[in-house]
């Protein structure tokens, strides 16, 4: 795909986007409200009544031809089998089901209707680009979203979801900031998708709170096999043309990232003082590896997280269970932020059902216990989690983001290390976003 400068109205994908009119998100959020309120609903219970397991779902795309994280699935079944030889969600068992939604509409409708079907009362630490498809059979049956990758909208709008993390919004504001700092021009490489449109407003947001002008939009299409003409046109768009100008290319791809960093490589010599940047999903230690490490293009780049560097002790208990339950297990890796996410869904849930103290597990009972101000202590790897309805973001059309926060992490001879040892808080630049 060839880039072009991206006018007002290009900020308006085809279906929808992160950002918008806040009196109807407003709308649409005590809409959904008075759904779950309704008669109308019924709340998944079975999946935790009486002394049964206590039923929850995990999904991700697997086999695709683009974004796949079967790393979430794979490690909710082996936190399932970890907490259950240790005496279970308080005292309760707890039970996994899995689905593949295939990175498309109709699969994330399925996996949600099974979620349903099979009587779930969360579904936890997943991932899906289909929240239109995937949240209305949840929230028609009251059913709670809890620890979604932040790839959507409606993750931070809808009622029934509970975000651990900033998503792609909170990555992309973070990243801009940094890059205002020290970024000649800046060309984003970004999926041609509903969810790669929200892409160019965040990371303009954060460019231009550091005072930085707005970057270049590349669109790509997501399920390439190369991107030859993406990588030329984004090195002449973050240096005008001119070899001996600086400036950043910043691929955000997902899964495909390291296919667009094969073509970027072998078209980058004529512009030596381009530097890339990207976010964690698009790129991790493995991808930086592969590569060529210290000698390869990420060397000196800039990534956003959501979460501390996977070496940094607090991720000693999520690394204890992949040990003990999983350590032949190629799909999980301790350095994929999915994994992160499901791990610090599941420990979310954890606190919810200790919390009902021995009362009845259900969508309804998860909902309120979270609802009403319980706060989610995750070792530090975020601020404590909770998700009542205030805070500034609510009042610009985030009302379910409760955690703003990024880290920024560095390649430094070949590893990714902390580039700071606090967490940034991106809060304004997503209030800017909300604006435009």
């Amino acid at each position: 795909m060839t880039g072009r400068r991206r006018t007002r109205s290009s900020f308006l994908p085809r279906t929808g986007r992160f950002t918008g009119s806040v009196r109807a998100r407003t709308a649409t959020l005590m809409a959904g409200a008075s759904l779950i309120a309704g008669c109308g609903v019924v709340p998944g219970t079975s999946g935790g009544a009486g002394d049964g397991p206590v039923v929850v779902m995990t999904w991700a795309p697997q086999d695709t031809g683009a974004t796949n994280k079967p790393g979430m699935p794979a490690f909710a079944q082996a936190y399932a089998r970890w907490i259950n030889d240790n005496g279970g969600l308080d005292g309760r068992d707890l039970k996994v089901l899995t689905c593949n939604d295939h990175n498309d509409t109709v699969g994330a409708a399925k996996c949600a209707r099974q979620a349903v079907k099979e009587g779930a009362v969360a579904v936890v630490g997943s991932y899906s680009q289909y929240s239109k498809s995937f949240f209305p059979p949840l929230e028609g049956a009251g059913v709670p979203y809890i620890g979604g990758y932040g790839v959507t909208e409606n993750e931070f709008t809808s009622p029934l979801s509970y975000p651990v993390n900033g998503g792609q919004p909170a990555l992309l504001a973070g990243l801009g900031e940094e890059l205002a700092k020290s970024c000649g021009r800046v060309a984003l490489v970004r999926p041609d998708t509903i969810a790669g449109d929200s892409q160019p407003v965040m990371l303009d947001a954060g460019l231009e709170t550091g005072g930085h002008a707005a970057s270049e939009d590349q669109r790509a299409a997501e399920d390439a096999t190369e991107y030859s003409g993406a990588s030329e046109a984004a090195l002449k768009v973050a240096t005008g043309g001119t070899s001996a100008e600086e400036g950043c290319v910043v691929p955000a791809l997902g899964d495909r990232t390291s296919i667009f960093m094969d073509s970027f490589r072998r078209v980058r010599d004529e512009y030596p003082k381009v530097r890339t940047a990207s976010v964690l999903g698009s790129v991790d230690q493995t991808e930086i590896d592969s590569t060529g490490g210290a000698g390869g293009p990420y060397e000196g780049s800039y990534v956003t997280g959501w979460y501390p560097v996977a070496s940094d002790r607090r991720w000693d208990g999520m690394k204890e269970i992949i040990k003990e339950e999983a350590f032949s297990d190629t799909r999980i890796d301790a350095e994929d932020t999915g994994v992160q996410t499901t791990y610090l869904a599941f420990t979310v849930l954890k606190q919810a059902v200790e919390s009902l103290k021995g009362g009845n597990v259900s969508s309804t009972s998860l909902r309120s216990a979270l609802d009403d101000g319980l706060k989610v202590d995750t070792g530090g790897l975020t601020p404590a989690l909770n998700w009542e309805f205030s805070g500034r973001l609510g009042s610009v059309g985030f009302p379910r983001m409760v955690n703003a926060d990024v880290t920024l992490q560095v390649v430094r001879q070949g590893r990714l290390v902390a580039a700071r040892g606090d967490f940034l808080d991106v809060t304004k630049s997503l209030e800017a976003a909300s604006l435009k």
